[in-house]
């Protein structure tokens, strides 16, 4: 028997339009996948049609080997965790988190709540209005609802993409480590590779309802299954094994080679190469430069570099392309 969730061959349609195309995939118990992806790459669709919200076309949905794709939404045991939180604004933090608690009796609910609120970093709050938090906050308490039934399954959409920059990258750890603590399984939208990278077991790449690659983080960074994948990473350009070997690459190639961020880097020994413009930057300067190839290409230098700059490819800040 499969434990945990499997999804198989799933098809979401609107109308004419296929929003997921046969996408399968599995989430352990235990375990997080993050589903990344620009928007309309189906990612929201998927675990809209996973949490029952919508219908799949084709394919299942299964729990422990159960097929659940017939049984309505409340009966799943999946708990859904959408960007706005979506708070009562007439409880308290303690009411909220506790909403879904009614079948236990008074003692066991308040335990339960303060159990969850001091996971989240939230212990004390319980008599605050949920309208004098801030949004970090918010989302905590969010959060703490949303485990507050021992979910089978905690799906995020999007659960972070309405703060700033340094706020969700602190939350995403306070997500994390919940989501360990508790040994909930998850289901994480995002369109932040920075979020996907740092909470996620495995990353589940979707462009056009597809499913392009499946694989943990490091294994997903280092070996883009395609060009497609690569290039939504963030590399670029990619080069043919004569071109990578003219910029000093080590040994022979047998495929492409995807030039990650920093992938070139200055040494005065290398292939001399113009520069076409710089970007001034915090700690260091982004100087794009023409390669032999024709390609345009980044370099990060810490000074500003003349008409010309002699640089060399590092295959630590590059990935390898299957032929």
């Amino acid at each position: 028997m499969v434990s945990g969730l499997k999804v198989a061959d799933a098809v979401v349609k609107y109308g004419p339009v296929t929003a997921v195309d046969q996408v399968s995939l599995r989430v352990a118990p235990g375990e997080i996948v993050a589903l990344l992806g620009a928007s309309g790459s189906g990612k929201s669709s998927l675990l809209r049609a996973i949490a029952g919200l919508e219908p799949l076309a084709g394919g299942t949905v299964t729990w422990d080997g159960e097929d659940v794709t017939a049984v309505p939404v409340h009966r799943r045991g999946f708990v859904m965790m959408f960007q706005d939180g979506q708070l009562f604004p007439h409880l308290s933090v303690a009411g909220n988190v506790g909403y879904a608690l009614i079948h236990l009796d008074r003692t066991a609910r308040a335990a339960r709540v303060e159990e969850l609120l001091e996971l989240v970093g939230l212990a004390g709050y319980g008599s605050r209005p949920v309208t004098a938090l801030s949004g970090g906050q918010a989302q905590r308490v969010a959060l703490a609802r949303s485990l507050a039934p021992h979910p089978r399954l905690l799906m995020l959409d999007e659960p972070l993409s309405s703060l700033d920059r340094g706020l969700r990258e602190h939350l995403v750890g306070v997500l994390e480590h919940t989501m360990r603590a508790t040994g909930t399984p998850g289901l994480y939208v995002t369109h932040d590779q920075d979020e996907a990278f740092a909470i996620a077991d495995r990353i589940a790449v979707l462009s056009a309802g597809r499913l392009l690659q499946l694989a943990p983080p490091a294994e997903l960074w280092r070996h883009p299954a395609s060009v497609e994948v690569a290039e939504f990473l963030g590399y670029g350009p990619i080069l043919a094994p004569a071109q990578a070997e003219a910029l000093g690459w080590p040994g022979e190639l047998a495929g492409r080679v995807a030039l990650g961020p920093d992938g070139l880097v200055e040494d005065p020994q290398g292939l001399v190469v113009p520069v076409l413009g710089v970007r001034p930057g915090r700690g260091h300067h982004a100087v794009d430069v023409r390669l032999p190839s024709g390609d345009s290409a980044e370099l990060r230098a810490t000074e500003l570099p003349g008409a010309e700059v002699a640089v060399r490819i590092d295959p630590a800040g590059c990935a390898l392309l299957p032929e």
